[in-house]
């Protein structure tokens, strides 16, 4: 990059997904009455950056991740992808949900077909790139496979594929491996840098596993109780490639994990 203009790395750098949440609220009408979920929250997501939301339940951090996903709109404030007011969900975006949410009677390969196929007749290009996604998430032998016939992990790598398979620039997950034994769930996060090291894509991640927002994050990202609000930043400056073994006997990711732990308490 060396002999790039700073005009062109920095244009560079905010077209390819910049997110930038400016002071939202977000509240919701119930039989309670009006409730506060979000309140003046403000951050910025520079691309290619791994961030993780992490709080107790009920603190808005996956109305946060829908509000940046324009499936829901803030009460005030505006959240921006690439400069451009988010109103709607943006075809920047990928997203990635708790359960796989996978077409049982579509084999792997046409589940993941499914967003060009929403879009009209799917081009040879089109199926191309469902083959390409699905090598790097090393699905390609399981391609035939109907979801009844794939391990949990599995089915969430389709899922997963089938977010990046458009190319966003920006992949939202809400809790994916919440519903996974701690063996699969460790795999996934392994899996899951080594598809963002080749995607380069910005990950908005949402976790109530402190260990795992360390392994996984540039930053983590601590929201107080409901409403939700942005509690503390915190800098995961441990070089990667990272293991599971560095975060649990690491002494710098141990005060990073009792810094979280005292905040959340």
């Amino acid at each position: 990059m060396s002999g790039v203009s700073n005009t062109i790395t920095n244009q560079e750098k905010f077209d390819r997904g910049q997110i930038e949440v400016d002071f939202i609220t977000k509240s919701f009408d119930s039989d309670a009455g009006n409730i506060l979920a979000l309140d003046g929250i403000n951050l910025e997501v520079v691309p290619q950056e791994f961030i993780t939301l992490v709080g107790r339940s009920g603190c808005g951090k996956s109305t946060l991740l829908r509000c940046i996903g324009g499936l829901i709109s803030p009460s005030t404030g505006t959240i921006k992808i690439s400069g451009q007011v988010v109103t709607e969900p943006h075809p920047q975006i990928g997203y990635v949900f708790q359960q796989a949410v996978l077409l049982p009677w579509r084999t792997v390969e046409e589940n993941v077909l499914l967003p060009f196929e929403v879009k009209g007749n799917p081009t040879d290009k089109e199926k191309h790139k469902v083959s390409e996604v699905l090598e790097i998430v090393g699905l390609s032998d399981y391609a035939n496979h109907r979801p009844g016939e794939l391990s949990g992990g599995m089915q969430q790598r389709v899922s997963v594929s089938r977010a990046l398979v458009t190319e966003p620039s920006i992949l939202l997950m809400d809790e994916p491996f919440g519903a996974l034994d701690a063996q699969t769930r460790e795999d996934m996060n392994i899996e899951l840098l080594r598809i963002w090291e080749v995607a380069k894509t910005t990950i908005v991640f949402v976790t109530h596993d402190i260990g795992e927002a360390l392994f996984l994050s540039d930053r983590v990202v601590l929201m107080s109780a409901r409403p939700g609000k942005v509690h503390d930043i915190i800098e995961v400056n441990s070089p990667r490639p990272r293991t599971f073994d560095q975060v649990e006997n690491d002494p710098a990711f141990w005060k990073m994990r009792q810094r979280i732990r005292e905040a959340l308490h």
